[in-house]
């Protein structure tokens, strides 16, 4: 089992409310959810800071892995935060860490990465990264946890 991050691992922070239809039927967010989180913040932060279109571009970031560790429950009303960081970056693909936050709280409720790998839609093969996106990605590089 890999270590609990903490907050400091994470060089950005975005807030989700979670809704009622996150719920179970046992009363805390079901485990699918967790991948919404993680692909809002991933991409609020590439619109953000790397200036990506998704209605436009022609290089988007697909996901090809995706992992999440599960320490304690979130429940509808929480308001959480997504911390969000890079242990990866390579020509065309790129790893980050992510975790799971009540609001205020300082301990992670989860944790996990996510791969994206650039592509072309127009031929659906890998690319370099937009040097504006890459630029961005590189604001939040962190050493591997």
């Amino acid at each position: 089992m890999t270590s609990r991050l903490d907050r400091d691992c994470f060089p950005e922070f975005y807030a989700i409310d979670t809704r009622w239809s996150d719920n179970d039927i046992y009363g805390h967010v079901n485990n699918v959810q967790y991948y919404s989180f993680f692909d809002s913040a991933v991409n609020r932060f590439l619109i953000e800071h790397g200036g990506l279109d998704i209605h436009n571009d022609q290089v988007v970031g697909f996901v090809v892995e995706s992992k999440c560790q599960y320490f304690s429950p979130i429940a509808y009303p929480d308001t959480i935060e997504i911390g969000l960081s890079v242990t990866k970056l390579s020509n065309r693909s790129v790893t980050y860490q992510l975790g799971v936050f009540v609001q205020g709280q300082p301990d992670i409720c989860a944790q996990g990465h996510f791969v994206h790998v650039f592509v072309d839609q127009a031929s659906n093969q890998s690319v370099a990264i937009p040097d504006q996106i890459r630029q961005a990605l590189n604001s939040i590089v962190i050493s591997q946890i």
